[in-house]
């Protein structure tokens, strides 16, 4: 792989895998690591890719799924997030009433993911972290595309229950 090749695919790609991670771990800067490392191991393994298995987006998706799976089970728990470090990613707004009603969205939102099956979440951040079709997710999963959308449908319906009851202040 030549430097140009290489910094083509990281400019491409790196949002994307980033903001997969951090919908799977949740914490920017253990994330950006983990970011590092999926770079590092397209480095090494670009020589591996067949383009005739799947396309290049899946093959670096699953690199990075692989890596999220190992630093879950490094950390010995379940779903792991650091708040602070997601909100402050996430946040944006110009006026300070706006980024305290923005945090407060985030906060709820991730604690709602926090409630999901890991399967569905992971499910999710494939979807809307890393920006892949229903089918893209189903090879990586090793599931149908329909099921793909019934999950997402499913998790989508599960979360805004979820955030609907916070909203109502009954939980």
């Amino acid at each position: 792989m030549t430097d140009l090749e290489f910094d083509q695919i990281f400019e491409t790609y790196y949002k994307r895998v980033y903001k997969y991670i951090c919908y799977r771990i949740n914490d920017q800067y253990m994330a950006e690591d983990l970011c590092s490392q999926v770079f590092e191991k397209v480095i090494v393994k670009y020589n591996t890719y067949s383009p005739e298995k799947s396309p290049f987006e899946v093959w670096l998706i699953a690199i990075a799924r692989n890596i999220v799976t190992d630093y879950h089970r490094s950390m010995k728990k379940g779903f792991h997030f650091s708040m602070d470090s997601l909100l402050d990613m996430v946040s944006f707004n110009s006026s300070p009433e706006e980024e305290i009603v923005s945090k407060e969205k985030n906060k709820d939102l991730f604690q709602a993911l926090s409630h999901l099956r890991e399967k569905e979440r992971n499910i999710i951040a494939l979807k809307f972290g890393a920006d892949l079709k229903n089918s893209e997710i189903a090879e990586l999963v090793g599931i149908s595309s329909s099921n793909v959308g019934v999950v997402i449908y499913r998790s989508l319906k599960k979360l805004r229950e979820r955030l609907n009851v916070r909203r109502n202040g009954h939980e």
